[in-house]
């Protein structure tokens, strides 16, 4: 076997653990969640963090609270950008940190998602919506950029073929 296939192996090895390290961190931020499934998977194997010209780039995978960056770390969400760009949960985004310490983000491979209408909620600390008789979090920046108030109806996106605990804001609907 050639040098080249033996690093390759490595590589794919490495890459699958920190997968999976990745993955149980998530899982213990979330698991006193009661709509957390067992079955959850996070298509991170192909995440990535590298140089360009005078930028790093990292690649991501949105969770909601968190994200999970290819050097495998949880980071906290830039609320305003996932807001603003209604980013569905488990959607891949890159950063782009320039040299000044400037961050740009781009969505690289956004999930399948389906629109829902619900009711804003507020329990305890968080925002939630309720669809469909599931509840799903929505960030406080969506709530305080698009001005929601308790018992608004909305409309949001979730995920088409994954669970989620995170819905995007779309938009509130006239009453």
């Amino acid at each position: 076997m050639s040098d080249k296939k033996l690093v390759a192996i490595k590589d794919f090895i490495l890459t699958a653990e920190k997968s999976i390290q990745s993955a149980k961190k998530i899982l213990a931020t979330m698991i006193d969640s009661k709509d957390l499934k067992k079955d959850i998977e996070l298509d991170t194997w192909d995440l990535h963090a590298y140089d360009s010209w005078e930028d790093k780039i990292v690649e991501w995978v949105f969770t909601w609270e968190s994200m999970l960056w290819a050097d495998s770390n949880i980071y906290p969400v830039p609320q305003n950008y996932a807001s603003k760009s209604r980013l569905v949960q488990w959607s891949k985004v890159k950063a782009i940190i320039k040299p000044d310490g400037k961050i740009l983000y781009k969505i690289i491979e956004e999930i399948e998602a389906e629109t829902k209408v619900g009711l804003l909620t507020k329990t305890w600390d968080k925002f939630q919506v309720i669809s469909d008789g599931k509840t799903y979090n929505v960030l406080l920046a969506a709530v305080t950029y698009i001005k929601w108030e308790i018992g608004d109806k909305v409309s949001i996106k979730i995920p088409a073929w994954k669970e989620a605990t995170y819905a995007a804001v779309e938009s509130i609907i006239p009453k």
